[in-house]
């Protein structure tokens, strides 16, 4: 026979039971979308930007807020720009020539002049997209280029380059002059633009097809390091001087602006054997990139493995490569990897879609993809309409880097006021200027929603009520603005009721 409960006992429980009851019918707000989303957009032999050498600049700036513009309604939240493809420069450098690929002529300045890398950068920011900046560390001439200026490295400091078999030329990793060389060119970069990221991808020293076959011709150096009573072996000491390079690069970076993140997009496995499954390419071994040891130094921002094969295939399936890395990934850094399945059919299409949700279940806490390359996603209609119908529906914060700073910005003050049949709603900052986009919170009747907008938009009409899936109007009960800052950092959200 069952003991009766206690007065005092049940009174407890029923409280307790009302108090659930009333905080489960409370609607909760919603957390605004966070995901790296990036395309790559290559200059090198213009497979991108610009179309060609020697357009316009009229003819190039059309063509890069063509593609601004695409990423921006597609929903991707940041842009990996190549601007330094081999010693060169498309943007205004004292450092390096002008890039062959903008003019048709390597050391010629657009005509009427301009920066290119400025218009990119204020045009990106102005659409709510992060500007990285990618560089080549060590290809000095591409085969693609006609021309070598008599301020390409290749004349200026011949002495530091070696030429390749396949008519590529590539500086000596091993020089310190070149790791000066590089690292100068990236504090230049950081100091004058106002950009978010510096980006490297898996150019290390070269593949062996670039020579032939060949190992890379760098017996002058090794002479040298033999000569001084070096101990390394050939590879150990090719390996030292990339992970010198790497390692620098972070440090000076952060030395002049803490907030610029720095990428690398390394090979895709690190050795065969690691995880078992692996077999092919050795990155370590051949492009001496030991992309495991900046990954576990915590020598990057983010990391961007290229895992450019299918989910089902054997020995390199993406999600294995995917977990190997994040088991790797002991400093908690970003980890974004880069995704091209080459298939513009339905099927390649449902493969990225799979790879991206894939992600997200494995890397909940920062989620995010590179994708190669932005033309590639742009030709292909079944991907970019698939992705803005199904995983880009909504717009997206790039994630937070707490180990850069997590300090929260001040809530924005909000002012409202009624306009035809809306709601005008205009918000301002005591440091607006730190402030990267916005995001304005709505909530009609029992639903909540969002959007996030670009640092200039300071105001927003919001409807004063919307259809529901029933055709019904549903007013406007609450709004909420918060700022995000250049690190992704959220203010603290105060809710505005709204008078019918």
């Amino acid at each position: 026979m069952k003991r009766p409960l206690h007065p005092v006992l049940y009174c407890l429980l029923v409280l307790f039971s009302l108090s659930s009851a009333k905080a489960q019918t409370q609607i909760r707000p919603p957390v605004v979308e966070k995901e790296f989303r990036a395309a790559w957009i290559a200059t090198v032999a213009n497979i991108n930007w610009p179309s060609k050498p020697g357009l316009s600049t009229a003819e190039q700036q059309k063509e890069a807020i063509a593609q601004l513009d695409f990423l921006k309604e597609h929903h991707f939240n940041a842009v990996i720009f190549q601007v330094r493809p081999m010693a060169d420069a498309l943007y205004d450098s004292k450092l390096e020539p002008w890039s062959y690929y903008l003019t048709g002529e390597q050391g010629k300045a657009p005509d009427p002049y301009y920066d290119p890398l400025q218009f990119w950068t204020e045009a990106a920011h102005d659409r709510g997209l992060e500007m990285h900046v990618w560089l080549n560390p060590y290809r000095a001439y591409h085969p693609t280029s006609k021309n070598i200026s008599d301020r390409s490295i290749v004349k200026t400091n011949p002495e530091l380059v070696v030429k390749l078999k396949q008519n590529y030329y590539w500086m000596d990793p091993a020089k310190k002059e070149t790791q000066d060389k590089t690292a100068a060119v990236v504090r230049d970069l950081v100091k004058r633009y106002d950009i978010d990221g510096v980006h490297l991808d898996d150019y290390f020293y070269p593949y062996p097809e670039y020579n032939g076959g060949e190992d890379f011709p760098d017996q002058e150096s090794w002479a040298a390091y033999q000569q001084k009573g070096g101990t390394l072996s050939r590879g150990d000491w090719r390996r030292a001087a990339v992970n010198t390079l790497i390692e620098r690069l972070y440090k000076e970076i952060k030395a002049e602006k803490k907030h610029v993140k720095f990428g690398i997009s390394p090979f895709g496995t690190w050795r065969p054997g690691y995880p078992s499954i692996v077999e092919g390419f050795d990155q370590y071994n051949t492009l001496y990139a030991d992309a495991k040891l900046w990954l576990n130094k915590g020598w990057v921002d983010y990391f961007t493995p290229q895992l450019y094969w299918p989910i089902n295939r054997m020995p390199l399936s993406f999600p294995i490569l995917l977990g190997w890395w994040e088991n790797e990934n002991t400093k908690k850094r970003h980890l974004w990897p880069g995704m091209n399945v080459g298939d513009s059919s339905i099927k390649g299409t449902t493969e990225t879609l799979s790879q991206i949700m894939i992600t997200r279940g494995m890397l909940p806490n920062s989620a995010g993809a590179v994708h190669w390359s932005l033309s590639s996603v742009i030709r292909s209609t079944n991907l970019s309409k698939a992705l803005l119908e199904g995983p880009y529906k909504k717009d997206a914060l790039v994630p937070a880097s707490p180990w850069l700073g997590k300090k929260q910005p001040e809530a924005p003050a909000v002012q409202t006021s009624r306009t035809g049949n809306g709601l005008q709603v205009g918000f301002t900052h005591p440091h607006a200027d730190k402030v990267f986009r916005w995001v304005i919170y709505t909530q009609y009747g029992n639903s909540w929603t969002y959007q996030i907008l670009n640092r200039n938009e300071h105001a927003a009409t919001i409807a004063a009520s919307i259809k529901d899936k029933n055709n019904k109007d549903v007013n406007l009960v609450k709004i909420a603005v918060t700022a995000v800052d250049r690190l992704g950092n959220e203010s603290e959200r105060i809710e505005t009721e709204i008078s019918q």
